[in-house]
């Protein structure tokens, strides 16, 4: 819970098995108490901020710096890549209004260049052997171009 967060404060939010797995883990290992994440310095307490554990664990992970918030983004990328609607997206990421999700939608856009980048590669290194042939139906085919 978020003091200020939402009107009161709670949400429901869609969680994937993994999650749910790694929610249990984190049950178990923080033991009997208020907190999902007790401070290992301070007994009854609570961590108050996210920075220094967020930095621990990546050094831990051995994975480079990058902002908690990128995560976000991350999330919004991939649901939308994903042909997640984009309504479906901006109420995923708990928005009030679209406005946010237009940068969101400008990675889309993005990505989508370099699908068909790559989709231009793949056919310019393709031998004739590999070509596949154009249909027989009078449909749109694929054409080698040298």
């Amino acid at each position: 819970m978020v003091p200020g967060s939402l009107d009161n404060g709670v949400a429901e939010v869609p969680l994937t098995p993994i999650a749910v797995d790694a929610f249990r883990n984190q049950l178990s290992l923080a033991g009997p108490g208020d907190w999902l994440f007790p401070s290992h310095r301070t007994a009854g307490e609570h961590y108050k901020s996210a920075k220094g554990i967020w930095r621990a664990a990546l050094r831990k992970a051995g994975v480079s710096y990058f902002r908690i918030y990128d995560l976000r983004s991350t999330y919004a990328t991939r649901l939308s890549a994903g042909g997640v609607a984009d309504e479906w997206v901006v109420q995923l990421l708990r928005q009030g209004n679209s406005d946010v999700f237009k940068k969101y939608s400008q990675m889309k856009l993005t990505m989508k260049r370099e699908a068909l980048q790559q989709i231009n590669r793949r056919a310019n290194e393709m031998t004739i052997d590999e070509a596949p042939a154009a249909p027989v139906y009078g449909g749109f085919g694929t054409v080698l171009v040298q």
